[in-house]
């Protein structure tokens, strides 16, 4: 697999899909986009936490050092409520830190599932009360107690996206659900060809694509 860009070499050694040659103007009106002060100073900022941090800290640490180097100080959290134990934990180390933190979980305001229609049927306990997840509540109250950054924890696909699309603070993900992986949804590709072979759909490649000798997949 060609990585081209990774050593400047994009025009030179870039595959036919490189987004170089596919699409330069997007490319030209993206980079546009680091002049704007917060973009620049976000991107600067990660670059630093990424070359300090490099196979040294953990997700954890890498979200305390950035939210400091960005000079933040009210972080929220918004966590799957089977995460709220860890959340708490969480909590508790950004606030060793001298964070302020606000936090709230999925379920919150149980809204019945049946108000979006669902039926009961279609519930993952049927017979049983089931109150939505409710992520753009989670967005709407980080939002109102002013918080500068938040920090994702566990929320359903989907939900997520939503948390993202109402929230008003620049967002990091420090745990993706996978309730299958135990949380570690990459297994899923690396073994895609043995164990999971069923995430494949009827239109699977006929062959896998090779590393060249002498490249690396790793980041």
């Amino acid at each position: 697999m060609v990585r081209a860009c990774r050593d400047g070499e994009a025009e030179k050694r870039g595959p036919g899909f490189c987004p170089s040659k596919v699409d330069p103007e997007t490319q030209k009106l993206a980079r546009m986009q680091y002049a704007d002060p917060q973009t620049r100073e976000i991107s600067r900022i990660a670059a630093l936490v990424e070359s300090e941090g490099y196979c040294k800290w953990t997700r954890v640490e890498e979200v305390v050092q950035f939210a400091k180097r960005m000079g933040y100080r009210k972080i929220g959290i918004a966590n799957c409520i089977s995460f709220v134990d860890l959340a708490y934990v969480l909590s508790g180390i950004l606030e060793s830190h001298g964070f302020e933190v606000v936090s709230v979980a999925c379920k919150n305001d149980n809204i019945p599932k049946e108000e979006l229609g669902i039926a009961d049927r279609e519930k993952v306990r049927p017979g049983r009360f089931e109150p939505l997840c409710n992520p753009v509540s989670q967005a709407e109250l980080l939002n109102a107690h002013g918080c500068e950054f938040n920090v994702l924890m566990g929320l359903c696909i989907g939900h997520d996206s939503l948390f993202f699309k109402y929230a008003k603070a620049p967002t990091t993900v420090l745990v993706t659900k996978d309730r299958v992986l135990g949380h570690n949804p990459i297994a899923a590709l690396q073994l895609a060809d043995t164990y999971y072979r069923r995430v494949w759909g009827p239109n699977k490649p006929a062959k896998k694509p090779k590393l060249p000798a002498g490249s690396s997949s790793k980041r």
